[in-house]
């Protein structure tokens, strides 16, 4: 026999109002699910695309404001982005590449942006992303972009160049960085596999307390956990979600050398299947561009930028690889081409480069 108390009444009672109030939540749910499917054949009717994520960022952004609590906004995103996936896998699956296997942060953030309801297609590295989206076997890709600790993600600015990929949207991720193995101690690691992003974010405390542990790039940190599951001498950084996956203690938890490291993701599509998100009311524009190597080059390029007073957030700088000390610079501004003032710089800003591509507008997270 058990020696717990049994539930009181009024703890019974407010159980069963909680049940009450599910099956509310369930029954409205699915009038939710309804009346997307009939967006969903309109949509096919006027030929227009399922996910739109400008409308989705409207959305949530007027049940934040609508909000009377006591729910936290916070959780007012992550719980309506799974209701927008399930209802839009009524309609349609959406197949999303995202750097592979299971258990990667570029996992987390795909299911984190688009909801758990996606088509999952995981690839063998950042090219293999951008080429599964050119080619067609994704509508979506999910790329990182940028880190806190370590800067931008240098392959990923590349072959932003050389694909007709664009960004629709982004996501950012706090990464927690933890130890893996198949034994929870710490004794006898002669290697540590992970990606060399992670590797770098972790330089401090490998130093410290693995100093003669020889680091392991491979081509992701779920590939690491992998190779740690098959050989007790390897060690891997990596999420506790490939720990799950891949049957390996946490040895030691949150070995990031900045507390705050958090990794940005961008979205990445392919335009003749997928419009340019339109004004949400929180923007982003990306560009890269080029100029002549002449002196004042690069402050004439930014005049336009001042004159309509549009901000600047992001500004990062690429060898051409012409030999020639020439240079790509990757730029992030606040709105959309779509209001004047930003168009106007724009299209000036286009006139003084010799080189000129927009990377993609789409709405940001504002919190």
């Amino acid at each position: 026999m058990s020696d717990a108390a049994p539930p009181d009444a009024e703890l019974l009672a407010l159980r069963g109002r909680i049940d009450a109030v599910d099956r509310e939540l369930l029954a409205l749910l699915n009038r939710r699910a309804g009346l997307a499917l009939e967006v969903g054949e309109l949509k096919k009717q006027q030929g227009s695309v399922v996910f739109r994520p400008e409308r989705e960022a409207q959305v949530i952004d007027g049940l934040k404001a609508a909000n009377p609590g006591p729910l936290h906004n916070a959780s007012v995103a992550p719980i309506w982005r799974e209701i927008m996936s399930a209802c839009r896998a009524l309609e349609t699956p959406t197949r999303v590449a995202y750097l592979g296997p299971a258990g990667t942060f570029s996992e987390e953030a795909a299911l984190g942006y688009f909801g758990s309801s996606l088509v999952r297609v995981p690839c063998a590295s950042i090219d293999e992303v951008f080429h599964s989206v050119s080619a067609g076997a994704a509508d979506f890709g999910v790329v990182p972009v940028e880190n806190s600790t370590e800067g931008v993600v240098a392959r990923s600015l590349d072959l932003f160049l050389n694909t007709p990929l664009f960004i629709i949207g982004e996501t950012s991720l706090f990464i927690r960085q933890n130890l893996l193995r198949k034994a929870n101690s710490m004794a006898g690691i002669k290697a540590v596999c992970a990606h060399p992003q992670s590797l770098a974010q972790c330089h401090g405390w490998l130093s410290h307390h693995l100093p003669d542990a020889e680091r392991r790039p491979v081509a992701s940190n779920a590939e690491g956990a992998r190779l740690a599951g098959l050989d007790e001498s390897l060690a891997a950084i990596a999420s506790v979600r490939a720990a799950s996956e891949f049957g390996l203690h946490v040895v030691t938890p949150a070995i990031q050398d900045d507390a705050h490291n958090r990794t940005r993701f961008a979205i990445v599509t392919h335009p003749a299947k997928h419009p340019s998100p339109k004004p949400s009311g929180h923007d982003c524009t990306s560009l890269v561009v080029s100029v002549k190597n002449r002196p004042g080059a690069v402050h004439d390029m930014l005049v336009p930028l001042k004159q309509h007073g549009v901000s600047m957030t992001r500004f990062e700088s690429r060898p051409a690889r012409s030999g020639q000390w020439e240079y790509f610079f990757y730029i992030d501004i606040e709105g959309h081409p779509d209001e004047p003032t930003v168009g106007a710089a724009l299209r000036e800003l286009h006139d003084a480069c010799a080189f000129f591509k927009v990377l993609g507008t789409y709405p940001i997270d504002v919190h």
